[in-house]
């Protein structure tokens, strides 16, 4: 027989609601109610019958006004030293549970409550009830890839905030100071009881698996408008933080050919606007992530002083190769998702400026803007030349790019391939002019 225990019970509830409560949620008990003042004891024959009577009942249906407490029944001698763990997840070896259960005291006994649900149920019995007390709130660590835990925690932690209160746990995240090139994961602790942390483990799951998914899909779909870029390597994304590998070419042909010059990566500046409010989380403190983020990249980055008390934008000034570029921008990206300066369902959308030669400026607009129009067909940028602009010292003009990270990445992709086309095609015919005169 299997005794249960409801507590928290209105002492004006009678033995007939308990009888009444428990028939109208098909759990028939087996015997009569035995009620005292504030509790009560009934009885069930079976022990899947039992946890279902838990399950269903416990903190959830009030009666007289007074949300009932549903559990087993302990002998007082035992009553301090005996738990029950429920909702154990099927994955979860025994061998990782029983070690989790030693590290708060010795366990006489384990005793698997057999059920016909997915989830298992446990009886443990530990030496003392000091030990069992402490084990009733084991806290669980869960560690995930920053660049999920912006979308983990919400808009001014809303995400965090629903979690904790559907389950009845406190969640704390490790702080952005612990992360390093080398780590770039972040401690989430769950602290409760074992199946308020269960439960919290499955819905904070849930939300990482989400955000990860939907990373992957942009990586896939954006993936062959970059040709030549490895996503998987750059460490933006949660797949890694592998930096990109060198070249063997680059290296054989430096060794085979000593005498020539090694030739470096083509250098680009790229201007990016980001929010005034969100200098601070860029920089970090005592300008930690900014410099971690340089030597990340392998670029130069800086933040250009206010124009003004009350600028709302703020220019990083970004100087490096392709590659740099790319990991240096989709971290600023991340960076501002994880950080919530923008609603966890939106994208973020940055304003680049790039400066091009002048004389390649109608290339890019195209007869009738036709160029231009392709590339945010193509990208889903927003690409503008200003018509009025004057050449600055270097003949150059500036191109705006607004988009998400990847529609950006692939519309300065695509017009320095323009440009670079123009420039060759530019030293052809120059090349050519002298020859064709000596000819004559």
């Amino acid at each position: 027989m299997n005794k249960l225990y409801i507590g928290n019970l209105s002492p004006a509830a009678t033995a007939d609601d308990l009888k009444q409560l428990f028939g109208e949620r098909k759990l028939p008990l087996a015997g009569q109610v035995l009620l005292k003042s504030g509790y009560a004891f009934v009885d069930y024959p079976d022990q899947n019958w039992a946890i279902r009577a838990i399950e269903t009942l416990s903190g959830k249906v009030e009666l007289h006004g007074k949300v009932m407490e549903v559990d087993y029944s302990v002998p007082k001698k035992l009553r301090s030293r005996k738990i029950q763990i429920r909702n154990i997840p099927p994955h979860l070896q025994w061998e990782v549970l029983d070690g989790l259960l030693a590290q708060y005291g010795t366990v006489e006994n384990v005793e698997q409550v057999n059920t016909d649900t997915e989830t298992a149920v446990v009886n443990v019995m530990y030496a003392t009830k000091e030990e069992a007390k402490v084990a009733e709130e084991i806290p669980l660590k869960i560690l995930a890839h920053n660049s999920l835990v912006g979308r983990l925690i919400g808009k001014e932690g809303r995400n965090l905030k629903k979690i904790e209160q559907d389950t009845g746990t406190k969640i704390t995240i490790s702080p952005l100071q612990d992360l390093t090139i080398y780590n770039p994961e972040r401690t989430i602790t769950v602290k409760g009881s074992t199946e308020a942390c269960s439960s919290a483990e499955v819905e904070i799951m849930k939300k990482l698996r989400e955000a990860y998914e939907n990373d992957m899909v942009a990586v896939n779909q954006q993936a062959n408008l970059i040709p030549g870029l490895n996503l998987s390597a750059l460490g933006i994304f949660s797949t890694g933080l592998s930096m990109l590998p060198s070249t063997p070419g680059a290296r054989g042909a430096a060794a085979s050919h000593s005498s020539m010059p090694l030739q470096l990566p083509e250098q680009e500046v790229v201007n990016l606007f980001i929010p005034t409010q969100a200098v601070g989380a860029i920089i970090g403190k005592k300008g930690q992530h900014i410099k971690q983020l340089a030597r990340f990249a392998g670029a130069s980055i800086k933040i250009a002083p206010a124009e003004g008390p009350n600028a709302s934008e703020r220019m990083v000034i970004i100087t490096g190769p392709p590659e740099a570029q790319f990991k240096a921008q989709g971290r600023i990206f991340g960076k501002l998702k994880e950080e919530n300066f923008f609603n966890p369902k939106e994208e973020v959308k940055l304003e680049a400026h790039i400066k091009v030669p002048s004389f390649t400026a109608g290339r890019v607009i195209g007869k009738g803007g036709k160029t231009v129009n392709e590339l945010q067909n193509l990208t889903s940028a927003e690409v503008i030349v200003p018509r009025d602009q004057t050449p600055d010292e270097n003949e150059e003009v500036i191109v705006k790019i607004i988009g998400h990270f990847f529609a950006s990445q692939t519309a300065q992709r695509k017009i320095r391939e323009i440009v670079q086309q123009v420039k060759q095609q530019e030293q052809k015919h120059a090349q050519g002019a002298p020859a064709s005169q000596h000819s004559k």
